[in-house]
């Protein structure tokens, strides 16, 4: 993890870019791996945890019928969970990230490890659902690493 982290350390800072990060089943550990090296302040601007329904509404104004319709955890809130924080933060690169790390809430449609990872520049937005193994604390890292490869990807 700390490899990733580092490469992605180098690239912000080379070309000058800046991010943020709204998470809901990572609980803030995507955030932490970002900030782990001194000088990210230059590249990191915000990080929140939008674990509920409602907080994804009032923070993010994600609308409630699109919660509704599609799940809070769905690729169409991941990514309006990624556009809408960089929006907020005025910054080159949001992630979202929403998912079921269990051990409840699994459903059939959407087993417990289901996340949906999201990518947001000015220009594009990309998204990927995975369905991660494990307990709890494996989903949620796996979550985290994924969002790293994902963005280190994206740069």
């Amino acid at each position: 993890m700390q490899d990733i982290a580092r490469l992605i350390h180098k690239l912000l800072l080379k070309k000058s870019r800046t991010i943020a990060v709204a998470e809901s089943c990572t609980g803030g550990l995507l955030s932490t791996l970002l900030t782990r090296l001194s000088g990210s302040s230059k590249y990191f601007i915000l990080g929140t945890v939008v674990y509920s329904n409602r907080t994804k509404c009032s923070l993010l104004k994600i609308p409630g019928d699109v919660i509704n319709r599609y799940g809070a955890v769905s690729e169409k809130v991941a990514k309006a969970m990624a556009k809408s924080i960089r929006i907020i933060a005025r910054t080159d690169y949001g992630i979202g990230i929403t998912g079921i790390a269990g051990p409840t809430g699994g459903s059939a449609q959407k087993p417990v490890g289901t996340v949906f990872i999201a990518i947001a520049d000015k220009n594009k937005q990309i998204a990927r659902k995975f369905i991660f193994k494990g307990n709890r604390a494996s989903i949620r890292k796996q979550a985290a690493l994924k969002a790293l490869y994902l963005l280190c990807a994206h740069l």
